[in-house]
């Protein structure tokens, strides 16, 4: 095994036995029947998957085919679920929950819900939402779908407290990580944010902020200059949710807003290894108009600034 990984495995074995102890499932039966988990997995999904065929509860459960017949013969002998020979395909049948399956079914969900109810309810508020999002952290992480497949982007755009800082830590981590920029550049950002609230008017600026679950994952602004003139800053998107069109909807959003505004003119600085953002500019009408060095972030870097004419 690969040494770098090994701090992870054991992390993970480590929660596993943590996990399984919390839970008491080390019987493998679920509280207080005859179930195995397994065939209490199985039951559930025939009781909610459309169109219920052994090959799909092998593919979503994982499970040995051979393993799955015998718990689907069991589940017949107690009248549980039948089958459906497809009109279309005689090799093929759809399982179904029979009325003393359903029932069974809503006697498990019951038992599991009282179970975990009495895992959390000594929990403070604040815990829960943590345990909440350490599960969704962990389903995202090892699911075989997207991340991002069945989640809801929102944006808003009311600033809230908190805010300017988790917009502080995602430039920091994803400069470090993509671009090797060291920690002058996050005092840099910090530094931008200070001058930024010297002014700042939500009549003349607006940022929009892009969240999934109440994290931010992207944000956008524009900072009114004058009357005419507007600055597109802090754009920025957390690597998971790239690709999907979430930044061309930011960028859409701020150039909107500034024609609504009455703004001439929209400008931008960025530098020259934003390949990828560059090119949404570019296409959306913006003209590199100057370029100069930089050096302040441990790396030599051309600084461009891009510009927008909306008039």
């Amino acid at each position: 095994m690969n040494s770098i990984y090994t701090p992870l495995v054991h992390s993970i074995r480590k929660f596993n036995r943590f996990y399984t102890n919390i839970l008491g499932l080390l019987d493998h039966h679920m509280p207080g029947s005859e179930f195995s988990l397994s065939e209490a997995r199985v039951l559930y999904e025939i009781g909610h998957m459309e169109n219920c065929t052994s090959k799909k509860l092998i593919e979503e459960l994982r499970i040995d085919s051979g393993y799955l017949s015998r718990i689907i013969k069991r589940f017949e002998k107690h009248n549980l679920t039948y089958r459906v020979k497809s009109s279309e395909d005689g090799r093929l049948y759809y399982f179904y929950l029979t009325d003393v399956g359903k029932e069974t079914l809503s006697r498990l969900d019951d038992r599991s819900n009282q179970q975990i109810y009495q895992m959390i309810v000594q929990l403070q508020e604040q815990n829960q939402k943590r345990l909440v999002k350490g599960i969704q952290a962990i389903e995202s992480a090892l699911s075989r779908d997207s991340v991002f497949g069945n989640e809801t982007i929102n944006l808003r755009c009311e600033l809230k407290p908190g805010d300017v800082g988790q917009l502080i830590h995602l430039h920091g981590w994803i400069y470090a990580q993509e671009c090797g920029f060291n920690h002058v550049f996050e005092g840099y950002v910090c530094k931008t944010f200070y001058d930024f609230f010297e002014s700042y008017s939500p009549h003349k600026d607006r940022f929009w902020f892009a969240e999934v679950d109440g994290e931010m994952i992207g944000a956008i602004a524009i900072v009114g200059h004058s009357a005419e003139k507007a600055q597109l800053r802090w754009f920025i998107l957390h690597p998971e949710f790239r690709g999907i069109g979430l930044g061309s909807r930011l960028l859409n959003e701020a150039i909107q807003y500034c024609r609504e505004k009455g703004y001439k003119t929209i400008f931008l600085v960025t530098t020259e290894d934003q390949k990828t953002a560059i090119k949404m500019y570019v296409k959306a009408g913006f003209k590199k108009v100057a370029a100069h060095e930089n050096q302040a972030w441990g790396k030599d870097l051309i600084e461009q600034t891009f510009e927008l004419n909306l008039s």
